[in-house]
């Protein structure tokens, strides 16, 4: 049996997080448990290419690095003050995960290196994978990870889910984490669409695990609505070949209408409660669009008025881009340039920048300069999808 590599990769990936999340638990530190998780990868891609993946890869992983631990406890000196280590239950526990995101979420630690440490640490990403999602160079994100890792072991920051009175201060620090890693799997830097489906179940996992624990909190019941919406589209967002099917485009009578209707119930329980929030929000725009039987009819007025809401309470660079798309319906595509042109400091080495700018170029018969924005935007981009897109606008032009 022959295990093709690729396919080696996404189930070694898949579970490493949470293995990471278990060996952190059980040891208290996290330098030990990346060690126990490279050992335990390491042996699996010894094995598993000829004897291939076994029907449990999660426990035989976790097994691997249980034994590679209690190897290490017993060339310890202190082996008899961690006796107790060897207690460890047999199998991971899914929990785990969510326990180290709060971990990782604690105020101690600057904002942007609990989202990094996370996405790294439980939730398995690449430096490359989060400096894309943070705009930043890589050498930024791995230092926000190495510092926090040391502030953690530092001020013996505990690992746990916190107390009730301590949830709030640390929800949009983990929200941000769930809301980037479903970010990485709707649009993923590179062509792995099965890791895509990994990371997106393990965004709606951990949403709906915080959703359980936390129902009265309209946030995490909007970043979960949000979540659900654009999954409801999932099969009709590529064609056959792996190209990105744009919206206007999709076949919208393969879209999830169960999916639809139960995000519609989150979107109006969180509502309900009168507590607007930038997932909330955001739902609300997508369910907009979902909501819409055909292109022509999207309700580009109401999407209007609630990107302007959602740029009060959050406002972004990348936001006022999403505003300027919808205002392209509303008050035509000169009026959206000129709002895509003041971004243009802000947003420079962003591609949607530039694609949309080559779109709004075009609509107002400016070909030239189109194609210009588009081959900027060709150059920032690593998604091979949005990659093929821009090749055939400018193919077409």
């Amino acid at each position: 049996m022959t295990v093709p590599h690729g396919e080696l990769s996404r189930v070694v990936r898949a579970h490493a997080g949470q293995l990471a999340a278990s060996l952190v638990h059980l040891t208290g530190d996290f330098s030990t448990a990346e060690d126990l998780v490279q050992d335990a990868v390491e042996a699996a891609l010894r094995h598993w290419p000829a004897e291939g993946i076994p029907e449990r890869p999660d426990a035989w992983l976790y097994t691997v690095a249980r034994r590679r631990g209690l190897d290490a406890l017993r060339r310890d000196t202190r082996y008899r003050d961690k006796l107790g280590l060897m207690l460890w239950p047999a199998q991971p526990d899914p929990g785990d995960r969510l326990r180290l995101i709060f971990t990782c979420c604690h105020p101690a630690l600057p904002r942007a290196a609990q989202v990094a440490l996370t996405l790294r640490v439980v939730c398995g990403l690449t430096t490359a994978q989060i400096a894309r999602a943070f705009l930043v160079p890589e050498s930024t994100v791995g230092q926000r990870i190495t510092r926090a890792k040391r502030k953690i072991a530092e001020a013996g920051i505990p690992y746990r889910i916190p107390a009730d009175d301590e949830l709030g201060e640390r929800l949009a620090e983990v929200l941000a984490v769930v809301y980037l890693l479903f970010n990485e799997a709707y649009l993923p830097s590179a062509a792995n669409p099965a890791q895509a489906r990994d990371l997106a179940d393990d965004a709606e996992f951990l949403a709906a695990t915080l959703h359980t624990l936390m129902p009265g909190e309209p946030e995490v019941t909007g970043l979960l609505a949000l979540i659900r919406l654009h999954r409801a589209r999932a099969a009709t967002r590529y064609d056959a070949h792996g190209g990105l099917v744009q919206l206007p485009d999709q076949d919208r009578s393969r879209w999830n209408r169960t999916a639809i209707a139960d995000a519609a119930r989150l979107i109006a329980s969180a509502a309900a409660r009168r507590r607007p929030g930038p997932y909330q929000l955001q739902a609300a725009i997508v369910a907009c669009h979902a909501e819409a039987a055909r292109w022509e009819e999207t309700d580009w007025a109401q999407i209007l008025v609630l990107y302007d809401m959602l740029l009060r309470l959050a406002p972004s660079p990348v936001t006022r881009l999403h505003r300027a798309v919808a205002n392209r319906y509303v008050g035509g595509p000169a009026a959206a340039l000129a709002e895509v042109d003041a971004l243009a400091g802000p947003l420079d080495g962003y591609h949607l920048l530039h694609a949309t700018r080559a779109e709004l170029l075009r609509d107002l018969g400016r070909p030239d300069e189109a194609r210009a924005a588009d081959e900027r935007a060709l150059a920032l981009t690593a998604n091979p999808a949005e990659q093929s897109l821009l090749r055939q606008r400018l193919n077409w032009a």
